[in-house]
């Protein structure tokens, strides 16, 4: 669809925008983001302006393309210091918008490479995963957080769980690509409903990360329902799991002293900021962790908008920085 889109016009691409959900957008985000939203609105219509990061396979390098995107003007993403970012974990950027052609699923044979919007890296890389420890990836499908992750770091157990039955297929089929056999044994894929992982798995792991479902603002504009369907549809669907729900069972599987970060894919404030005070505000065994740092040290590639929260970031799509929307909390029990 998105090679569809990049080859019409911009008058063509204006008649793939769903109008009602634009307009709903409209409404909430131009308070909620004030100036920034005009800028951030003319790159959400623009798939045209849309990038895609290259997040490398450490488990099968591609040490040709590498080559290759250098000679193109690539370069690798977070060139500043972070406190956490492993060595392993390869993602290359164009400087301006581009998208590598994705790679076919073979059995047997793993991927060499992830398309995937950049800002996605930051929960992962929030997580500050080590060798050796058990994560929970709570929502897990399509994949791509759960990857990423294991470019990381070598855990002794990694739950990705996805209740969805044919996003769960989707998720096994992303590892499958991806990770060779011998890790794929520390790996289980589970269909639970998020909200009862935590009684199953009682402070059990040391990490986990909650890609909470939510309202996907690039999917929802170019969504394939009819105008009148839309909106109503987006609401539903943001209604059948609570995030704050999913964040409790998240707090109850996590042992005391773990980190959990949360993350979604939606500039909305009800289910970012929103989520994260109330949670602070009713579990008195979780702290908020700084991560204003990581604004700090990643403003060359991404721009943030303020959460009004020291443990929260919100990436919003810019000019020349088109990652995200992406919001990531972090915190500690």
């Amino acid at each position: 669809m998105l090679t569809r889109l990049k080859a019409n016009s911009e008058g063509k691409l204006a008649k793939q925008i769903c109008k009602v959900v634009l307009d709903h957008f409209e409404k909430q985000y131009s308070k909620e983001l004030g100036d920034a939203w005009s800028t951030t609105r003319n790159i959400l219509t623009s798939p045209s302006c849309w990038q895609y990061a290259v997040l490398f396979n450490r488990f099968n390098y591609p040490f040709e393309l590498e080559k290759d995107l250098l000679s193109k003007g690539y370069y690798t993403l977070f060139q500043g210091s972070l406190p956490y970012y492993p060595e392993s974990m390869k993602c290359y950027l164009s400087r301006t918008p581009d998208r590598m052609p994705s790679q076919r699923h073979q059995m047997r044979n793993l991927k060499k490479y992830y398309l995937l919007n950049a800002a996605s890296l930051l929960p992962v890389l929030a997580l500050e995963l080590r060798d050796g420890e058990k994560v929970l990836d709570l929502c897990a499908a399509p994949g791509g957080k759960s990857v990423a992750l294991l470019q990381c770091a070598y855990p002794v157990f990694l739950l990705c769980n996805e209740f969805d039955s044919l996003r769960s297929r989707w998720l096994r089929q992303t590892l499958e690509s991806f990770i060779p056999q011998p890790l794929v044994n520390v790996i289980k894929v589970s269909e639970l409903d998020g909200r009862e992982v935590g009684d199953a798995q009682p402070e059990t792991f040391d990490k986990v990360l909650v890609d909470a479902p939510c309202s996907n603002d690039r999917s929802w504009l170019f969504n394939t329902h009819t105008q009148k369907q839309s909106l109503k549809v987006m609401r539903e669907s943001n209604l059948k799991i609570n995030p704050v729900e999913l964040m409790r069972s998240a707090i109850k599987a996590l042992r005391p002293g773990g980190l959990l970060v949360y993350s979604t894919c939606t500039l909305s404030k009800a289910e970012n900021q929103d989520v994260i005070s109330e949670i602070l505000n009713s579990c008195s065994n979780i702290v908020p962790v700084d991560i204003k740092g990581m604004a700090r040290t990643c403003s060359p590639d991404f721009t943030f908008a303020p959460t009004g929260q020291e443990c929260g970031l919100l990436v919003i799509p810019d000019k020349g920085k088109a990652w995200g929307p992406m919001y990531v909390a972090k915190l500690q029990k």
